[in-house]
């Protein structure tokens, strides 16, 4: 069985790479660069931060969690070389040890890949003393410095972040549930944590067609926004097709992130914000707890699929 997936991933990050040779006439394509710089530490994301990524209207940024996977990941890296299109990937760390050729492959298409742990702690990093947690991201940062780019580390190094320097200084907390300790940390240390504007809730099972409904309609709600995705779900590797031909019908353009240096820019969030990831938290810790029956084995809550 995991013969056979390594020769599927093989062969489909083969057809992605192929398929970036040369773009398409006509591919939707990348319209803009935005460099993020995280100096002084940054937060942005308007579900859990007063501000982010500054976007005109009908800008999109594309962001996936929890790869690389080995039968769905090839599927959406092959979607995007498609389309020519670029996207940031927060890859968990003990995947990225399991699955290294398709990392590199992320890498090598051009794709930011930026930090989401080392294991995904359930359900969240709050769960956790902060020594641990701190070691979990840890971990997870120096595998990817060491799988992509040959940083090799002394025997119990990097023992803070002090200690390492990352390619991309971003950071995606599990569920969106950040710490102050960890948050001053980061600040300490100049990196950046990175919500989300818009999601697609792909974490429910759904079909492509109507996690397509569902982010459409979030999306002409709003114009903008950096979105969420998962490339570890079935649905989602289905869409992406039908989702990046349907943002090139109604001529919304792509922006690919990368670091840049110093902070920001960021944009504030609209008057009468408030965070709706917190609500979600406590939801979740609620059941991990007992409180509302079994622990969630997901890292938000499930409201309907439909818009």
């Amino acid at each position: 069985m995991q013969l056979g997936l390594k020769l599927f991933a093989a062969a489909l990050v083969a057809l992605a790479s192929s398929a970036a040779v040369a773009c398409p006439p006509g591919a939707l394509g990348v319209s803009r660069i935005a460099e993020v710089g995280t100096q002084g530490g940054l937060e942005v994301g308007l579900k859990s931060f007063p501000q982010t990524v500054p976007l005109a209207d009908h800008e999109v940024i594309l962001t996936f969690d929890d790869g690389p996977d080995a039968q769905y990941t090839p599927e959406v890296l092959k979607a995007l070389a498609d389309e020519c299109v670029k996207a940031t990937f927060f890859v968990i760390g003990s995947k990225v040890a399991e699955w290294p050729g398709l990392a590199r492959a992320e890498l090598a298409a051009g794709h930011t890949i930026a930090h989401h742990t080392f294991s995904h702690p359930q359900p969240t990093l709050r769960n956790m003393a902060p020594q641990v947690a701190r070691a979990d991201i840890l971990k997870g940062m120096a595998t990817v410095e060491h799988v992509l780019y040959g940083v090799a580390f002394a025997p119990g190094e990097p023992s803070d972040l002090s200690q390492i320097h990352l390619h991309t200084p971003w950071f995606r907390f599990p569920g969106f549930a950040d710490t102050k300790d960890i948050k001053a940390w980061f600040k300490a240390n100049n990196v950046g944590t990175f919500g989300v504007d818009e999601w697609a809730s792909d974490w429910i099972v759904m079909t492509p067609e109507q996690e397509l409904k569902l982010i459409m309609g979030r999306l002409e709600r709003e114009g903008r926004g950096m979105l969420l995705f998962h490339d570890n779900h079935p649905w989602t590797a289905a869409m992406m097709p039908m989702f990046l031909k349907e943002l090139k019908a109604r001529h919304y353009k792509v922006v690919a992130m990368v670091p840049g240096p110093g902070h920001g820019p960021t944009v504030d969030a609209p008057g009468g914000w408030t965070s709706e990831t917190d609500k979600i938290i406590a939801r979740l810790h609620a059941r991990a707890s007992g409180e509302g029956g079994a622990p969630a084995a997901v890292p938000m809550s499930s409201p309907s699929p439909a818009p």
